[in-house]
């Protein structure tokens, strides 16, 4: 079973590598490695780990897939969407709290 920290280097690693999306760049023309650039890599990365979740599934169920490698893609594909859900959670908590602040 792979590492987890393993997991997460390779993840950075191939963060670098992904190409532009259009709807999310930066207003101020701001070069690479803003924080537009970051959240949609992050973005990114996370539909490609939730892809592979669901192709190991169905390679799974066809039996053309190793059980153990099946288990560690979900495993990782349920961690990002936890995480994607926990990120989500905190925005809106911080929007809600800077709506409610006086003016």
């Amino acid at each position: 079973m792979a590492n987890p920290v393993t997991n997460a280097v390779a993840a950075y690693a191939n963060a670098g590598k992904i190409s532009v999306a259009p709807g999310l760049t930066s207003r101020d023309g701001a070069q690479d490695g803003g924080f537009a650039d970051f959240l949609r890599k992050t973005a990114e990365t996370a539909v490609d780990t939730l892809k592979q979740g669901e192709q190991a599934s169905l390679a799974g169920v066809t039996g053309k897939a190793d059980i153990a490698q099946v288990a560690a893609a979900v495993a990782n594909a349920d961690a990002t969407l936890t995480t994607i859900v926990a990120v989500r959670d905190r925005v809106i908590s911080a929007y809600q709290d800077i709506i409610k602040m006086p003016i």
